[in-house]
């Protein structure tokens, strides 16, 4: 059945974009794609969606695609992703990932968006935290211009909520991974650790191996920002609430890959990255009736797979 309604997602062409627009056109809404193919693929957007190649850093194109498609809801995924490129060239990140959303919530605003989604970061936004899991009422201290940005936008939210009464969802990802990430990227050490295995390549890891991340399945996550259309406005952790560390995480590759030894290269740690992460998702669970439900073994080997056959396929 076609939903009249009709949804605009940045970063649509991109990892976890591309996933949310899938999942968006099988509930049956309209949707509406903007990305500059930075780093998103023209062939990750659904076809039955209509594509803008626009950049979000320019004020005017983005109010020529508002103009003309009059959306009703607003899926803010693009961004600079970068951490470690945010530490070199903070001006740069705070470009895209501040400004760039600027201008979409003043669009929103002046466009009457019923609700703004928006992809915050859980991994980068608390910093150093001595109790884990996280809740989303422990302070925001990130150690990262990637996380300070991604706050100050939640801030920025809060303002037009209050101000302009723009109803918004932030959702604090964990490690988003699965299908169609880059593996060639800074970000997303399981699709680079794919990469790597299948050309037989070390994994290179930054410090000593022990640094934990909670890592959660892309579909996953496009099930959050389904179920955030209809949740309270507010911020949320999306994560699986457990620390598996890089170590850790080759352990697993292992058993997904079939390979007895995965060769390791240790390099020097990067400055800005934080040592642990696990996310609580309590509230989600009982504000967006969230949780979930893809264990890490999992979604590792199904995403291990889908980078095998790409690779067959090239």
């Amino acid at each position: 059945m076609v939903n009249l309604e009709k949804i605009l997602v940045t970063g649509g062409a991109g990892f976890i974009g591309s996933h949310l627009v899938d999942a968006y056109l099988s509930q049956g809404f309209q949707v509406v794609v903007v990305d500059n193919l930075s780093t998103g693929r023209v062939e990750n957007v659904n076809p039955q969606a209509r594509f803008y190649p626009v950049d979000i850093t320019s004020f005017a194109d983005l109010a020529t695609v508002f103009k003309k498609e009059q959306p009703d809801y607003l899926n803010h995924h693009a961004a600079q992703i970068n951490l470690r490129r945010s530490v070199e060239e903070p001006v740069f990140d705070g470009r895209i990932n501040i400004l760039g959303s600027l201008n979409l919530l003043e669009l929103s605003r002046q466009f009457g968006i019923k609700k703004f989604i928006f992809a915050s970061t859980g991994g980068a936004i608390y910093g150093e935290v001595d109790n884990l899991p996280v809740g989303e009422d422990t302070p925001a201290l990130p150690l990262s211009p990637y996380g300070v940005a991604k706050r100050s936008v939640e801030l920025y939210l809060n303002y037009y909520h209050q101000i302009w009464g723009l109803d918004y969802v932030a959702l604090r990802y964990g490690n988003v991974y699965g299908p169609r990430q880059d593996p060639t990227g800074e970000a997303g050490v399981i699709a680079i650790f794919c990469g790597r295995i299948l050309k037989n390549q070390p994994c290179l890891v930054f410090g000593q191996g022990n640094k934990t991340r909670d890592y959660v399945f892309v579909e996953d996550v496009a099930q959050a920002n389904l179920l955030a259309l209809q949740a309270a406005c507010g911020i949320y952790n999306i994560g699986t609430g457990k620390e598996t560390s890089v170590l850790d995480l080759i352990g697993l590759f292992r058993k997904a890959s079939g390979k007895k030894e995965i060769p390791v290269q240790f390099e020097p740690e990067k400055k800005g990255e934080i040592n642990r992460i696990a996310l609580s998702s309590r509230l989600a669970r009982e504000k967006l009736n969230w949780s979930p439900q893809t264990p890490l073994t999992e979604g590792l080997t199904k995403t291990y797979k889908w980078f095998a056959q790409k690779e067959k396929g090239k």
